[in-house]
């Protein structure tokens, strides 16, 4: 089936399987991913996840020819986690389960710092400076679709996102508990 955004949709509103699994396999990684990085609890993403996907199915018949397919999805994604979120009181202090997602396998300790340096600065933001990061770096959503997913404007998206970045890079520069490692940011991250 045609990944193009009209077929889809059209596909979705008449359950049309094949538009479903094409959809699905585009934007289980990023969606999976995303959830990951909100819940920090493989579970907790993987119950979210699933649920998501169940939305989709149980609407899909209502969705619009003009609906942006990844905002739609990124926003039900956040509104799951926000009412397990109201349900469950998180425990915010679990440790952050950025890595889990498949990767090759690196022996790198340079790699690893980093990427541990990058989880302790990412849980150290506020739910909201960690949601406009992981919508626009590592979920990658345009401007306008990531506002749409945060039901703000485009311009106040870009401030949220800004203002995020400088913290997260601040947190980027101190050092890791412990020891004197300061990991530099990420690409995309200054």
């Amino acid at each position: 089936m045609s990944s193009d955004p009209l077929t889809l949709i059209e596909g979705l509103r008449r359950a049309d399987p094949l538009a479903f699994e094409t959809l699905y396999e585009r934007e289980k990684a990023g969606l999976y991913g995303f959830l990951l990085r909100l819940a920090r609890d493989p579970h907790v993403a993987s119950d979210l996840f699933q649920n998501v996907w169940l939305k989709l199915a149980r609407h899909a018949a209502g969705l619009r020819s003009d609906s942006n397919l990844r905002a739609w999805l990124y926003t039900v994604a956040r509104n799951e986690h926000v009412s397990f979120r109201r349900a469950q009181a998180l425990d915010l202090s679990r440790v952050l389960a950025l890595g889990l997602e498949p990767r090759e396998p690196d022996d790198s300790v340079e790699r690893d710092t980093r990427r541990l340096a990058f989880a302790a600065a990412l849980d150290r933001l506020s739910d909201g400076e960690r949601e406009v990061v992981l919508l626009a770096g590592v979920a990658g959503l345009e401007t306008e679709a990531a506002a749409e997913v945060l039901g703000i404007s485009g311009v106040a998206f870009r401030q949220r996102l800004a203002r995020a970045r400088r913290r997260l890079g601040e947190h980027l520069r101190e050092p890791l508990p412990g020891t004197d490692t300061v990991a530099a940011a990420p690409k995309g991250v200054r």
